[in-house]
């Protein structure tokens, strides 16, 4: 990689990290908000599929800013309000404020993937390699945030926890804006012709990119989404509810083991995450991403019967959940660069993660719904059908 290459990284591998370690200490703390306000799993799923809907909506509108004015201000203006908010969610004295502080946290995540996305496909010359660094640093993220959650609550109340998660990224903010980058330096003409500046040609570019293959890329990502947030949002509940692990707990004293399960499971992710962008390089990523979800199907079918086994399985099955939930990252983030023009690869990444996190949000409200009113196995059921589609429709690109 060259220079301007490792500072597009950098920065780009700086607010993801930041974007993921925010997102996955909220499971952790739901587990505390469940107790302290007296709530039921259906209620917070509803008011994490807020917040997180808002992650996902607000990328098609970041991504058509990404290619109006560019990526690194959006960057600076996402890590800043993300730490602004969980300084408002230190104050939150009932669900409804909590669920304010999570929507605006929601609208300011939000701007980073379609940004941060678009400013590696068209400034880094070593695509494949950018996606794999950014993708290995949002999975630090995602391991650090619950694990430092975790630890800051042996120490700390949950308000004293957030403040202190939410200031480094006031001072990152800070850093991005200082740092110098050429946008456009792989695709120095990618961006000649501009964004859609009208609404009419707004529409006109999204007709486009849905006639095509695109429609079926766009599919994969919600399926991606849904399958994510579901199991994700109260794995740290199911998994604190097993026999074996409230045993554990009493007998070591530690406090809710199953949150140090559910991190080790996140940072197997990194290695996923690595596989998953050098697969790109090496194989077609359509037949990449209809493999790994048919291995997600049957993790889904099989995890919580091997996990209410005992310790080992737990530990075995919650690792190959892990490596496999986030191998399909970088596939589907380099099918999106392979099946949409460079001129509106901002608009086209917004449509993914509106897919992603926008539609997938609802994967916390099915999980909390299910939860609440069948079983845990029921939610895993819905979660191999989510896998299933995925594998259909990555077949389906991969014989066209």
């Amino acid at each position: 990689m060259n220079r301007n290459d490792r500072a597009i990284v950098g920065v780009a591998m700086l607010a993801h990290a930041l974007v993921h370690t925010y997102e996955l200490s909220i499971p952790i703390l739901v587990t505390i908000w469940l107790t302290e306000f007296s709530t039921t799993t259906a209620e917070l799923g509803l008011v994490v599929t807020v917040g997180m809907g808002l992650f996902g909506l607000g990328a098609l509108p970041a991504g058509v800013l990404a290619d109006h004015v560019g990526s690194k201000p959006l960057i600076a203006a996402c890590v800043a309000g993300m730490g602004a908010s969980f300084l408002l969610l230190s104050v939150a004295p009932s669900v409804l404020v909590i669920a304010l502080a999570l929507v605006c946290w929601g609208v300011a995540a939000s701007v980073y993937h379609p940004a941060g996305l678009s400013l590696i496909s068209t400034g880094v010359t070593e695509r494949g390699r950018g996606l794999a660094f950014h993708g290995i640093a949002g999975n630090v993220g995602i391991a650090a945030g619950p694990l430092a959650t975790s630890l800051l609550l042996l120490a700390f109340d949950w308000r004293t926890v957030v403040v202190v998660l939410g200031v480094p990224a006031i001072v990152a903010a800070g850093l991005v804006l200082l740092v110098s980058v050429d946008e456009s330096a792989h695709e120095a003409g990618g961006k000649a012709s501009g964004p859609p500046a009208s609404w009419s040609a707004f529409l006109d570019t999204s007709k486009t990119l849905f006639a095509g293959a695109f429609v079926l890329v766009f599919g994969i990502v919600m399926m991606s989404g849904l399958y994510y947030r579901g199991v994700l949002t109260f794995l740290p509940e199911l998994l604190s509810d097993l026999d074996f692990v409230q045993a554990f707990a009493t007998d070591s004293g530690i406090s809710d083991p199953a949150r140090y399960v559910y991190s080790g499971l996140l940072a197997v992710g990194v290695l996923g995450q690595y596989a998953g962008g050098r697969l790109t390089d090496m194989m077609p990523p359509e037949r990449g991403i209809a493999i790994a979800f048919g291995v997600l199907a049957v993790l889904a079918v099989a995890f919580m019967p091997l996990a209410g086994i005992g310790a080992v399985p737990l530990l075995a099955v919650s690792a190959v959940l892990g490596f496999f939930l986030f191998v399909v990252q970088p596939m589907y983030q380099a099918l999106v660069a392979e099946y949409s023009p460079p001129e509106t690869r901002g608009i086209s990444y917004g449509f993914t993660y509106l897919g992603v996190f926008g539609v997938g949000a609802l994967g916390a409200t099915v999980a909390g719904g299910l939860l609440a009113y069948a079983t845990p196995f029921a939610l895993f059921l819905a979660l191999a059908a989510f896998a299933v589609v995925a594998t259909v429709l990555g077949a389906r690109l991969a014989a066209s």
